[in-house]
């Protein structure tokens, strides 16, 4: 079964990785945003030095972060969930219940060949261009970069979990797009994308950072920064867990809802 959803994950990375056009057109992309982040952060930071306890040098690698992992992380969309969404609406769904693998496994690898090949293809070269410009923070070493890996990795797995809940409202409202758009505008305010959550005063700030968005941006970009060390990195690791924890858990039981759902729509 191992096999099943590795083979699923690597077909997940050969399918985005057909699509060269529009990798190149993504990369132009976030690099044109960065740069357009970059100079409002400088002015920004120009007026209120060391605001979220970033020096200027931390703001510009966290801007560029941003746009490495904005695809990688699903900070605006999973890139799975219309067509899961589509599936659920034409009754199509029907077909991958029947398959011999867990519906939710299933996504989850196809997925995750997905962000690899866009941390590949669309993450590397923003940020590469980002530093030679800019010439921002790096991590302290290969230590740094592993931690900073790992942390990407459970964002990426927390943001899964989130639109693949999404998705699964489909069943319910059988079109999904008002969840999605609502979704898509909470991942862009809390995850950090618009400015650090460091930066948000007081009880926003507070609840921000607690939230299942955080993980996305906030915790991996903390993490290259070298702002968690020790047991405060494993803090950080467990908060993204946690949250990937309860979100699969909201996602399984929606989805057996939802199988219930089908029998008794089908007879």
């Amino acid at each position: 079964m191992l096999r099943l959803y590795a083979t699923v994950a690597a077909g997940g990375f050969r399918r985005y990785a057909t699509y060269r056009v529009a990798t190149a057109a993504g990369v132009f992309t976030n690099t044109v945003f960065g740069f357009i982040l970059s100079y409002t952060y400088i002015a920004l930071w120009d007026e209120r030095p060391r605001l979220g306890g970033y020096s200027m040098d931390d703001a510009l690698a966290y801007v560029w972060i941003g746009q490495a992992l904005i695809t990688v992380c699903g900070m605006m969309g999973g890139g799975f969930e219309d067509e899961l969404i589509e599936r659920i609406r034409t009754g199509d769904i029907a077909v991958d219940l029947y398959r011999p693998a867990d519906l939710q496994t299933w996504w989850f690898s196809a997925n995750a060949g997905r962000s690899a090949y866009q941390l590949l293809g669309r993450g590397v070269a923003p940020m590469a261009l980002g530093w030679l410009a800019f010439r921002f923070t790096l991590p302290s070493g290969p230590g740094g970069w592993l931690a900073f890996l790992v942390a990407v990795a459970l964002g990426s797995t927390v943001s899964f979990a989130i639109w693949y809940l999404v998705a699964m409202s489909a069943f319910w409202l059988l079109d999904g797009q008002g969840v999605v758009q609502v979704a898509w505008l909470g991942g862009l305010f809390f995850s950090g994308m618009l400015l650090p959550l460091n930066v948000f005063p007081g009880a926003l700030g507070e609840v921000a950072r607690v939230l299942p968005w955080a993980s996305l941006l906030q915790v991996p970009a903390d993490v290259y920064l070298g702002k968690y060390e020790g047991w405060e990195l494993a803090g950080a690791y467990a908060f993204q867990g946690a949250w990937a924890v309860v979100l699969f858990g909201a996602g399984r039981a929606a989805q057996a809802a939802a199988t219930r759902k089908v029998v008794v729509q089908g007879g």
